[in-house]
């Protein structure tokens, strides 16, 4: 049971996280120069409680597939878009893209 409660609390905890992302980058969406954000999420652990087996020999029946059990979530990355940005002229020949 608490394999179960701390798979629902780090699940939560990552979704927090991502909405806060989601939260800033609608904030900002109509700031000039803002860079959106994205959040990946990976296995926190995992644990095989039962390993693969190959075919059968003579009996001629295949293997079966690991058993495993995902204890929880965690945030893999935050990134920043990073990418070129729309110029926005403002008519003088003065201007420049930075």
């Amino acid at each position: 049971m608490l394999q179960a409660m701390f798979s629902g609390v780090s699940g939560l905890q990552a979704h927090q996280s991502k909405m806060n992302v989601i939260g800033n980058n609608i904030a900002n969406v109509n700031t000039t120069g803002f860079k959106s954000g994205q959040v990946s999420f990976q296995d926190q652990l995992s644990q095989t409680l039962r390993n693969a087996t190959g075919p059968g020999g003579s009996s001629g029946l295949g293997g079966t597939n690991p058993t495993q059990v995902g204890l929880g979530v965690a945030v893999g990355a935050m990134k920043t878009n990073e990418s070129q940005g729309n110029l926005q002229s403002t008519g003088n020949q003065t201007d420049l893209a930075v």
